[in-house]
């Protein structure tokens, strides 16, 4: 066990970050809560030490916290844990000569500790070590005479081990970490307020803000908010880092002179570092940049790290560019560019690569029909490697430059965070699927050969199996689906169907999520149907196309032809369906229900229900603006149906929803309530309502309640009007 006294009680192992649950997490959601969560790798320049990040249950069960676990990438050794502290650790990347810069809320230490300071022996070079001494924070998380807690601190563990110490902090915090994989510069995000432009003048103007308790935002532009947050009116700065100095001084924030500002002036709309020359010599950057009516415009800007130069690299009229690779020469530069949405036209993705010498780009691959996302070059630039959806998972592929061919390299599974190995034989990464909540894997370039690594989680046993399923529809198309059965499902012992449709709506139902976990409704008898219906990704253009603008049309009837099918088999019971799904598929259960009565029960999470009325309220009401015409949406809206809805729904929202506002729920909870002509105590429908939660629901306590009344509201109404009394109310409501 871990000697390191600030480690809470459910963290404390150095090869496990938890014990086996006693109990099926898939049976108890106490248990589910608290199953580890893999979620990012990062890799040293030198191709050694592998980093996983595993969040974890916090001590009073109410959030996460995230910590750095060593991989072995040969595969020998079992997994060790990298970074120490009760309050976790963030976003990381490594310097070149193997130290570890990240962010954590950790306390920072009373003096400068420089990273040659004598300490307790780590577990292994480039480990922390297992006692931390800066302090004791299990009674007291604010602060102390040594020191005090500061979410707003990079921090440096080096590569040689011993304790991290801080590199930089500052008042606003930090919004990002790139590093150059074979210079000494780093690249660190920053926020300031408008009219500030020195660490001083932001630093006065949000302590004045504080004092005065002014939490106002006078905006003169679009958008106001994102997701489930105002949008303060701040610039992002970006800070290139001469690693080589000193910044351990009393001084960290960044006017000292280690610190070169490459985005002085009112740069607006600055986004993600996107990529960092090997040499340290440019970066390239995401920039949002506002258009007339309201519109966005998404380029990539290349920044010279030692003059402070800017020129676009991507930037073209009807386009937007998103993330971006650079080679390892710095010559090209591959992103992938999505062509501008209309009404009539659905978006449209490809590789684009830009020969950084001249300027000029070109459509990489034009005949492939994936949306594919590039995430590496081989060593010397023939090849990108990238991941696009296909057939409901999510490969990873390699390009070839010169030629265009495209070479799939893995099979089952949905890859992400994928890293090269310096020498460009081997790819890594976290391969996740319906039965498999995260792996750390190997990847040869060569063929293909796969292999899994020994990571920090074990996974439970899954109650059930998957199977796949697809049916033709009545225009002729192949539409696809996963099916979880309970085990021992059979003809003998048949299931009863619940048809789980999915968000976006582009995308797919292809790697695991721990937000929509078909298995906790497998584990009380449930078949789960995971269809890809029309505007699904993975499927080629035509099959987002034949969707477009068209939700109550081929997305709808996709989804109930495969539903019949699914229901025509011997082990799926008869007349007990059930339907759920959220955002845009709370739309569709919303459209569903006003359109059949096949269902006993519907559960509809963050949904649209009025669209001529949804646009201007959404926190991208940009892009709604894009996406349909008035009379689409009057054709298209759930909420001209309200008089046909018949079948009880459980309603869920959120109030910090801004991508579906809460107005959405509320207007459609009136419709129900409204709409129901029988005595009050007899309504069949519920309202579940999370004051502070967003468009998802992320914190533990409300994933149990959400559960819990999904579960219940669905096995009241499974068994039909007789048992339409028999709502469990979870405790905690």
């Amino acid at each position: 066990m871990a000697e390191n006294p600030r480690e809470t009680s459910t963290d404390q192992s150095d090869s496990s970050p938890t014990g086996t649950p006693a109990v099926s997490p898939w049976h108890d959601l106490e248990s589910y809560i608290a199953v580890p969560r893999m979620q990012n790798l990062v890799l040293s320049p030198d191709g050694r030490t592998l980093l996983v990040s595993v969040s974890t249950l916090d001590a009073e069960r109410t959030g996460y916290v995230s910590s750095w676990w060593r991989v072995d990438p040969e595969g020998r050794d079992r997994a060790r844990r990298h970074t120490r502290s009760t309050e976790g650790e963030s976003t990381a990347a490594f310097t070149r000569d193997g130290s570890l810069l990240f962010t954590s809320a950790r306390p920072t230490p009373p003096a400068p500790q420089q990273p040659e300071r004598p300490g307790p022996e780590p577990d292994a070079p480039g480990e922390e070590a297992s006692k931390d001494t800066s302090r004791d924070t299990s009674k007291d998380t604010s602060k102390d005479a040594g020191g005090e807690t500061d979410p707003k601190v990079l921090w440096c563990l080096p590569a040689g081990g011993g304790e991290a110490y801080p590199l930089a902090r500052r008042d606003g915090g930090w919004q990002g970490i790139a590093t150059a994989r074979e210079a000494d510069v780093a690249v660190l995000a920053a926020g300031y307020h408008v009219g500030t432009s020195t660490e001083a003048e932001d630093r006065a103007k949000r302590a004045l803000r504080k004092k005065r308790k002014v939490n106002a935002i006078l905006h003169d532009g679009y958008p106001v908010r994102f997701w489930d947050h105002d949008l303060d009116v701040t610039d992002t700065r970006l800070f290139a880092v001469d690693l080589t100095r000193d910044t351990t001084g009393t001084d960290l924030a960044p006017d000292t002179g280690a610190f070169t500002d490459v985005t002085p002036g009112p740069v607006r709309g600055i986004g993600a570092v996107e990529a960092v020359a090997v040499d340290g010599s440019v970066a390239v950057v995401g920039q949002s940049r506002p258009l007339a009516r309201g519109r966005r415009q998404e380029v990539l800007v290349e920044i010279d790290l030692r003059t402070g130069e800017h020129r676009d690299v991507a930037a073209e009229d009807g386009y937007g560019f998103g993330s971006a690779v650079l080679s390892d020469d710095g010559r090209w530069l591959v992103t992938s560019r999505q062509r501008d949405t209309t009404p009539e036209r659905a978006p449209e993705v490809d590789l684009w690569l830009v020969d950084r010498s001249t300027g000029e780009g070109r459509v990489l691959a034009g005949d492939w029909d994936r949306w594919a996302e590039p995430v590496a070059f081989s060593p010397d630039g023939s090849t990108v490697y990238a991941t696009a959806d296909e057939d409901q998972r999510s490969p990873i592929f390699a390009v070839d430059v010169a030629t265009g061919d495209v070479r799939r390299l893995t099979g089952d599974g949905a890859f992400g965070s994928v890293r090269r190995s310096p020498d460009g034989s081997t790819l890594y990464a976290l391969r996740t699927s319906y039965t498999d909540p995260g792996t750390v894997v190997a990847v040869s370039v060569a063929d293909g050969t796969l292999t899994e690594l020994p990571g920090p989680v074990d996974h439970p046993e899954l109650p059930g199996d998957l199977v796949e399923v697809e049916t033709t529809t009545a225009d002729g198309v192949r539409v696809r689906g996963l099916l979880a059965r309970p085990a021992g499902t059979s003809a003998e012992h048949p299931a009863p169907l619940a048809l789980w449709i999915h968000g976006g709506p582009l995308g797919s139902w292809n790697s695991w999520s721990w937000r929509w976990c078909p298995w906790l409704l497998v584990a009380q008898g449930w078949a789960v149907l995971l269809p890809d219906p029309a505007l699904s990704t993975g499927y080629g253009q035509e099959f987002v196309q034949r969707g477009w603008g068209r939700w109550g049309a081929e997305p709808y009837t996709d989804l109930m032809a495969i539903t019949d099918a699914v229901e025509a088999r011997a082990d799926i019971a008869d007349g007990q369906s059930v339907a759920m799904g959220g955002s845009f598929g709370g739309y569709m259960a919303n459209w569903v229900a006003g359109h059949t009565d096949r269902f006993r029960a519907i559960v509809t999470h963050a949904s649209l229900w009025n669209l001529t009325s949804f646009g201007p309220t959404t926190d991208a009401a940009y892009y709604w603006n894009q996406e349909m015409t008035p009379e689409m949406m009057a054709a298209n809206s759930p909420h001209a149906f309200a008089d046909a809805i018949g079948t009880p729904m459980l309603v869920i929202h959120g109030d910090k929803d801004y991508r579906v506002p809460i107005s959405e729920g509320l207007a459609l909870w009136w419709a129900l309530v409204s709409g129901f002509d029988g005595p009050p105590e007899d309504l069949p429908h519920k309202f579940l309502y999370f004051p502070d939660e967003n468009h998802w629901v992320l914190t533990p306590q409300h994933a149990i309640v959400w559960y819990e009344t999904v579960l219940a509201f669905l096995e009241q109404h499974r068994r039909g009007a007789a048992n339409a009394g028999n709502f469990v109310r979870p405790q905690t409501l």
